[in-house]
């Protein structure tokens, strides 16, 4: 069956840094779209960043442009997004989401808690 799962979370002070990780199995890692999202209580999951099948292309919501860094390593099957400046704003429940670009299939993961505090 196809698995992601997430690891790296933690707690950090603004200002600083955590590196999550995906490991995924059960299908193509190199064939999916690997995103991940965030959800703090009370808010809908929201995209963080995207990145291509190949790792050619990355995007990201403007609240964590030039703070995160989305990559993937296909031959360990991994996604990761380095998060830098964190901030209180970033706490959320962070998901590993895997899609396909030409079909139906859609994965998620059961999530890491990230919190930012002082």
């Amino acid at each position: 069956q196809v698995q992601l799962v997430e690891s790296g979370g933690g707690s950090v002070q603004p200002g600083g840094s955590l590196r999550l990780s995906c490991a995924a199995s059960g299908f193509t890692f190199s064939s999916f779209v690997m995103s991940w999202y965030r959800q703090a209580p009370g808010n809908q999951r929201d995209v963080v960043a995207a990145i291509t099948n190949t790792g050619s292309s990355a995007h990201y919501t403007n609240s964590v442009q030039g703070r995160f860094t989305i990559t993937r390593d296909n031959a360990k099957n991994t996604l990761y997004l380095q998060m830098n400046s964190l901030k209180p704003e970033d706490t959320a429940v962070y998901y590993c989401k895997a899609s396909t670009a030409a079909g139906p299939n859609e994965y998620w993961g059961q999530g890491t808690q990230v919190t930012v505090s002082s």
